[in-house]
């Protein structure tokens, strides 16, 4: 993960600027938010330079608490956003202490490896308030696969979808919807879950 950090604290500027804000993701994230029912609180967990996704949360009237090891990328965040709540943060181990109903972990949970991946389904659960959703990108199978970003390579990893939905249930979470590859959203590997609400 300190790879993938560095990467990103060196270009996070031309990242931003190239960055589709173009919201292919709106399918998934039109989906979530139909489901909360309203405007809630949000974590965005690799949230980047906030836009397009932390943007469209925050244009449906939601609180955002955006996190990201990448210090270069909370600097954007809070230029653009200087209200709003970022938090320089490996997403590894993560303990805020605070319940959310929504997590987002998109495009960012893949530079983990396998172990780190695993472990992060606790991470996921502990900041989950009853009923929460999550909405994670993985890649299509099991298996590392290495990027490119400004001449600087990238990691990504995922596991099989049998053991993500092993991993979600034993947090309980269920899964609402899994696209492989998704045609319409650049080729994502999409995935939403939700917890059981209490009582």
């Amino acid at each position: 993960m300190s790879g993938i950090r560095a990467v990103y604290e060196a270009v996070a500027r031309q990242f931003d600027r190239d960055r589709s804000k173009a919201l292919m993701e709106r399918h998934y994230l039109d989906a979530l938010l139909s489901r909360l029912g309203g405007p809630r609180d949000i974590l965005d967990l690799g949230c980047g330079s906030a836009e397009p996704i932390a943007k469209f949360f925050i244009d449906a009237g939601c609180r955002v608490t955006g996190v990201d090891a990448a210090a270069a990328m909370i600097a954007i965040c809070r230029e653009r956003y200087p209200d709003g709540d970022w938090i320089v943060a490996d997403m590894r181990g993560l303990d805020l202490g605070r319940r959310f109903d929504a997590i987002i972990a998109w495009d960012s949970f893949f530079h983990l490896d396998p172990e780190e991946q695993r472990a992060m389904f606790p991470v996921f659960a502990r900041h989950a308030a009853p009923g929460a959703l999550l909405l994670f990108t993985a890649g299509p199978r099991a298996g590392v696969a290495m990027g490119e970003i400004y001449g600087h390579a990238l990691y990504h990893a995922s596991l099989d979808s049998a053991e993500y939905e092993n991993l979600l249930a034993e947090e309980g979470f269920r899964v609402l919807m899994h696209r492989i590859e998704d045609p319409d959203c650049g080729g994502h590997t999409v995935w939403l879950a939700q917890r059981p609400a209490e009582g």
